[in-house]
């Protein structure tokens, strides 16, 4: 090892948006547990083509000992990440937009990324003390006024009980539910039998997690109309 430039983060001032690792065209850095780390030594150049992508200044450049930079490895790695997974994958804390000037219209309220569940990390920062929104996929589409009305002011997760894999959404939502201080989850769902079945998922869920919150729940009727729903409370898990 020889004493070189390479990229030091700041975990502290990390919020995983994910914006370094898109930057990053040797794949140095990934996310992992919802902060940027660099991954190995050898795949950072040094010359910092992601310090200005990071909004938190937490990126910076340092001497130190560490490996040589080896070219051909850190291409070869970023080549087989781009075949294995998503850079949109990566989590992200989004600043909602403000109002259109006066169009009257209000601009996205979503403040995470991704909100599929079967790529949104459990252990994502944003998840920590958050108010949940489980929403079918299609409730949005349905639903005039989503944003204003269900996604302010909540973490957004989407899915689609039907066509996707019910044991891998209850193991994901047990992992949200007991890796952090949910205050309360809000279910909407399309009024077919299908997406009601997202209530059955929190409740297993919550039982497996071993955690309690309360519940709301909304059904979007194929017309666009938003009632709520008679079920609601706090789930109360099983022990023992």
């Amino acid at each position: 090892m020889s004493v070189r430039k390479i990229i030091e983060i700041d975990e502290s001032k990390c919020d995983g948006c994910g914006r370094c690792v898109e930057a990053c065209a040797e794949g140095a850095i990934e996310i992992i547990d919802g902060k940027a780390k660099v991954i190995r030594d050898s795949f950072c150049d040094g010359l910092g083509a992601c310090l200005g992508e990071c909004p938190q200044d937490a990126l910076h450049i340092i001497e130190r000992e560490a490996n040589p930079f080896d070219e051909e490895a850190a291409m070869a790695h970023a080549t087989t990440r781009k075949g294995a997974s998503c850079p949109s994958a990566s989590a992200m804390v989004l600043q909602p937009m403000e109002m259109m000037g006066s169009s009257g219209k209000s601009g996205s309220e979503l403040t995470n990324w991704p909100i599929q569940m079967r790529l949104v990390n459990a252990q994502a920062p944003y998840f920590n003390g958050a108010r949940l929104l489980l929403a079918g996929d299609c409730t949005a589409f349905a639903f005039a006024t989503m944003h204003p009305d269900l996604i302010r002011g909540r973490v957004t997760v989407i899915g689609c009980p039907k066509l996707d894999d019910r044991e891998e959404y209850v193991s994901k939502l047990a992992d949200i539910l007991s890796g952090n201080d949910i205050k309360d989850i809000t279910i909407v769902h399309m009024e077919v039998p299908c997406c009601s079945g997202l209530r059955n998922l929190i409740e297993t869920a919550s039982k497996r997690a071993g955690v309690a919150a309360p519940v709301r729940t909304y059904i979007v009727r194929r017309t666009g109309e938003l009632i709520e729903s008679p079920v609601k409370g706090a789930m109360h898990p099983t022990h023992g």
